[in-house]
């Protein structure tokens, strides 16, 4: 017999975390075929979705899927994502939380259906977006890379 993956009952944990102290839980997601989200909101193959009370309704956290209902633009979707697709999960207030490694379906040995460019990277969402559809922003790549700055908001950032 199988062991359970930790992973879904991680991510619940830091959603309960996150509830408890009264901050917004942000959920990462690669997404694929078996995701079904708004596809208008995904970059670079990644979608980043507010996972909070307010902005959720059904929310179901199984060790398998999450699946919710939620608003974008005024219009009620229905959204799966499978727990081997999420990248993070986090507070948006602090960017505290827990980053997770996916396997491709291309690294698990099936014939990749394009080149993989370079890896998307996790930032933190701006907070002009609308709350419920937010979505997530990259940096142009850059050789040499800024030290963080002094003060602002916290950041998350996904090392491989």
């Amino acid at each position: 017999m199988s062991e359970t993956s930790t992973k879904p009952y991680l991510l619940r944990a830091i959603y309960e975390w996150c509830t408890d102290n009264g901050y917004t839980p942000y959920l990462a997601a690669m997404v694929d075929g078996q995701t079904q989200v708004p596809m208008e909101f995904v970059k670079n193959g990644e979608i980043v979705l507010n996972i909070s009370f307010s902005a959720t309704s059904g929310l179901k956290m199984d060790n398998d899927f999450i699946h919710f209902h939620a608003r974008f633009a005024g219009v009620s979707r229905e959204i799966f994502v499978p727990v081997d697709n999420v990248v993070a999960i986090y507070a948006r207030e602090n960017g505290q939380g827990m980053a997770f490694e996916v396997t491709r379906k291309s690294d698990a040995g099936e014939q990749p259906s394009a080149p993989q460019a370079e890896p998307p990277t996790l930032t933190a969402v701006p907070s002009s977006q609308a709350e419920g559809a937010e979505t997530e922003v990259n940096p142009a790549p850059d050789d040499t890379p800024e030290p963080p700055k002094k003060g602002g908001r916290p950041t998350l950032t996904r090392i491989k």
